[in-house]
């Protein structure tokens, strides 16, 4: 019988071949989304996908790339704020 804890769905069930021959089901949490783009919602790149509590074990030079508006926008995103904001203050 499965024990409580591996009923629920936020667990990955995959079966796998034992050195005895014998095929037993192995439970391994589900990965988290990829962060997305704040501006068009695509995956950004240079962010590791990892939980909240993982991510505050790696270093803060590894969580996000190091440019404006790193971690929140893609790079032709923060490019396009970056020339607006400018742009904005001329005025």
């Amino acid at each position: 019988m499965v024990e409580g804890r591996y009923k629920s769905r936020s667990y990955i069930r995959k079966k796998v071949r034992t050195p005895g021959g014998t095929l037993k089901t192995a439970y391994t949490r589900k990965r988290p989304a990829k962060p997305q783009c704040g501006g068009c919602g695509k995956a950004l790149a240079g962010v590791p996908r990892v939980k909240e509590t993982a991510m505050k074990k790696i270093p803060k030079t590894k969580r996000r790339p190091e440019r404006p508006f790193g971690g929140v926008l893609c790079s032709p995103c923060s490019r396009k704020e970056i020339i607006r904001r400018t742009r904005a203050a001329k005025k």
